[in-house]
């Protein structure tokens, strides 16, 4: 599960400990030398990000350079899959801002890495990082097809778990910890059949109101805190 290292101070005393720092972002209004040098010595990757950039990913307010601790945030298909944990797929989904709300969403909630299987041109992955928070930054996002992903799964025996209306119990019902990918749909057509066809499970959120159905960043947010809900609950038994 991925974590954070909070303040300037934490970072160098985690960097000489040499503790499983992924990567660290620092303000680049700040005089974060040492920082800088230390990561390049140790071949962590480092970004640079405004005051308030940094104010708005800490969990403590304003601070100097933050440390993101067990996830990669970089990754290939295979390595995905390899590394295992909790995977998104938004199998079709088109609009770039949903696509950001939902990786930031995704990426809050710990999961391990996103899937898309939709083209996006540069200027429409700018409005994804955008919207996203740069949440990208943290999280792998991979490009791919969905044969290949549903290769890498059964390859890996990794559950595949549709959220669709066709579900036959909710979320909380299933157990979404241990490896495996967690797929919504697009916006208008939902989960392509081939997906549904492929998946281990399938649950469905409940709806009492008159329009048939919820925002995708709806159904991402209560899954992904449900599934993150389970994950917390495994760890502490």
């Amino acid at each position: 599960m991925a974590g954070q290292i909070t303040g300037a101070e934490a970072v160098l005393q985690a960097l000489n400990d040499n503790e499983p720092i992924t990567m660290v972002l620092v303000d680049r209004e700040k005089d974060t030398t040492l920082i800088r040098t230390i990561c390049e010595s140790k071949g962590i990757r480092l970004e640079e990000g405004s005051t308030n950039d940094l104010w708005r990913m800490s969990a403590q307010g304003h601070v100097d350079a933050l440390a993101l601790v067990g996830r990669r945030p970089e990754g290939s298909l295979e390595e995905v899959f390899e590394r295992g944990g909790t995977i998104w797929f938004f199998d079709g989904v088109t609009y770039s801002t949903n696509l950001g709300f939902a990786i930031r969403t995704a990426e809050v909630a710990g999961a391990d890495a996103v899937l898309l299987n939709v083209a996006k041109t540069h200027e429409e992955r700018r409005t994804i990082r955008r919207s996203s928070m740069r949440a990208d930054r943290f999280i792998p996002v991979v490009y791919t097809t969905t044969d290949a992903i549903l290769a890498a799964s059964k390859q890996h025996g990794t559950r595949i778990i549709a959220v669709e209306d066709v579900g036959t119990h909710g979320p909380w019902d299933e157990d979404l910890t241990g490896d495996v990918v967690l797929v919504v749909g697009a916006e208008k057509e939902g989960i392509s059949q081939h997906v549904l066809d492929a998946a281990d499970a399938c649950v469905l959120l409940p709806m009492d109101g008159f329009v048939p159905s919820y925002n995708l960043q709806v159904a991402v947010s209560v899954v992904a805190v449900e599934a993150l809900r389970q994950r917390q609950l495994k760890s502490s038994k």
